[in-house]
């Protein structure tokens, strides 16, 4: 997995490349849970993302509570069907503001 960061006016934005399993999800776990605490607004990029297990749920979880500890936003983006799938079987769409790229996740962040 490849994790790439850039700013984008007061927006963070983390676009992840790759698998996101048991073997990936420390490189992801390692990032997010401290830029949604560091950062008032930050996007995840799903875009590159083609698989996503539960250990990737569970970093994105942590990720979530993370943000929401400190009144901070945490927005995903571009989710490939067979992910949405994923997040619409495990109930996740219910817990994250998803949006269709990082054009509209900077818009609704306003």
């Amino acid at each position: 997995m490849q994790i790439n960061e850039e700013t984008r006016g007061d927006v963070l934005v983390v676009a992840a490349t790759g698998r996101l399993d048991s073997g990936s999800a420390g490189e992801l776990e390692a990032v997010l849970p401290a830029r949604v605490q560091t950062h008032d607004k930050v996007i995840l990029d799903l875009a590159e993302v083609p698989y996503v297990s539960s250990a990737g749920l569970r970093v994105m979880l942590i990720g979530a509570k993370a943000a929401r500890a400190k009144g901070h936003k945490l927005v995903l983006t571009g989710l490939a069907q067979t992910v949405r799938e994923v997040f619409d079987i495990s109930g996740f769409t219910s817990i994250f503001a998803i949006e269709a790229d990082v054009e509209s996740a900077l818009a609704s962040l306003g």
